[in-house]
């Protein structure tokens, strides 16, 4: 950082950690501890969008990789891919719900993959769902490839496109010894819709 950046306020991005992930399943005992809130066994990479021959293989290559764990593929069930109504294509991993340490190693997995193979520019979060055991309350961790760092994301039941504060800012003060929580409260986005989610 130069002369001009200090005197301006600006500063370096941060570089993105992947490793940071793997606080996942520290801050899942948590959640359930504190919150009742418990994996669901699924997870979510959100990156921008890929066309022709380099999406192709690039899924091909996701599927291999993941598939490659089990030799059965899921339990038959690939990989999901979906694209978004904002165009972003996110890809659905699925393992047991108490197994949220192989649920996070298939996300870095999946992370590393893309930033290796020169997608890094394209990803955008990855999210680790939960589920409230006594009222069924949907919550996301979401992971903002970017800026490093984590947010809690927890829509309000019903389909309506509101999201309960209370409980972010709750389950935020709860995490912030497991995890890097995101500070600036405008980048907790909303990822309406998210597989995983």
């Amino acid at each position: 950082m130069g002369f001009w950046d200090a005197v301006l306020g600006r500063s370096k991005p941060v570089r993105p950690d992947l490793d940071r992930l793997f606080g996942l399943p520290g801050a899942a005992v948590t959640l359930e501890a504190a919150a009742g809130f418990i994996p669901t066994g699924l997870g979510s990479v959100c990156f921008a969008s890929v066309e022709g021959g380099a999406f192709a293989r690039l899924r091909q290559d996701v599927e291999e990789l993941l598939d490659a764990d089990t030799g059965a593929g899921r339990d038959g069930v690939p990989v999901e891919f979906s694209r978004d109504a904002y165009g972003y294509t996110w890809l659905l991993a699925r393992q047991p719900p108490d197994d949220t340490a192989a649920l996070v190693n298939d996300l870095h997995a999946v992370n590393t993959l893309l930033q290796d193979g020169g997608f890094g520019p394209q990803l955008l979060c990855s999210l680790l769902g939960f589920r409230n055991a006594s009222d069924g309350r949907s919550l996301a961790l979401v992971y903002l490839y970017k800026r490093g760092t984590f947010y809690p994301f927890a829509p309000l039941p019903g389909g309506a496109e509101k999201r309960d504060n209370g409980l972010e800012l709750q389950v935020r003060a709860m995490l912030g010894d497991d995890l890097t929580i995101e500070e600036d409260l405008g980048r907790w986005f909303p990822v309406w819709g998210a597989p995983g989610l």
